[in-house]
């Protein structure tokens, strides 16, 4: 990996960690999040389940080998060197032929467009990754449709903080924008939102999945 495609890397790693830890480092307001507190505790944000991908997912992020712990780390990653993260493990990973990586000690990494199953815990590899700089992806729609959301920003914030506190890593990044608060996670299928919207109120907290379906 040359000396421009590691900063980039890192640059890209420090934006998620600048959202990560501005969710963290709010500290709650005086009063609650507002919420709707007749939901179930099986229904709430923080225990629904979403459903299993029917085929294949791409997830693009860092792949952090450690002594052949393999993961993808789609949230914060730590600006050490190596680098360290706390991602989802991947199996069936294999750095035979593969360019773009780069190797301290036990630890090999590299960023990557990542072709794979997910059984909701751990990802099972497919397809040849592709090296991230030769990436070129489709960009995603605005789930707003480029609306502006209509919530008090002291809302925003102490909903922010009551989402980071309940889902802790679940939660890869959290934080408010547009009017919105902006929550991604590995995986939703639409219940997390779903979810996320009968607690908040429709157009208050925008769901956003890592992993997308591709077929």
């Amino acid at each position: 990996m040359s000396t421009s495609q590691r900063r980039r890397l890192l640059a890209t790693a420090s934006v998620f960690g600048v959202l990560a830890l501005g969710a963290c480092a709010n500290s709650p307001g005086g009063s609650p999040a507002p919420t709707n507190s007749a939901i179930p505790s099986d229904q709430r944000l923080e225990n629904v389940t979403p459903g299993l991908p029917q085929g294949r997912v791409i997830g693009v992020g860092t792949v952090l080998d450690v002594a052949g712990d393999v993961q993808l780390c789609l949230g914060a990653i730590m600006e050490s060197y190596p680098p360290q993260c706390s991602g989802v493990p991947i199996d069936g990973w294999s750095w035979d032929g593969l360019e773009g990586s780069e190797t301290s000690g036990e630890t090999t990494w590299g960023a990557y467009a990542v072709y794979a199953t997910y059984d909701g815990t751990r990802l099972t590899n497919t397809d040849p990754p592709i090296m991230l700089a030769l990436y070129d992806p489709v960009a995603p729609e605005d789930p707003t449709g480029g609306t502006e959301g209509t919530t008090a920003e002291v809302d925003l914030t102490r909903i922010q903080d009551d989402i980071s506190a309940r889902l802790g890593r679940d939660a890869l990044t959290v934080g408010a924008d547009r009017g919105y608060v902006w929550l991604q996670v590995v995986w939703d299928d639409g219940t997390i939102q779903d979810a996320a919207d009968a607690e908040f109120g429709d157009d208050v907290v925008i769901v956003t999945s890592s992993l997308r379906e591709v077929d």
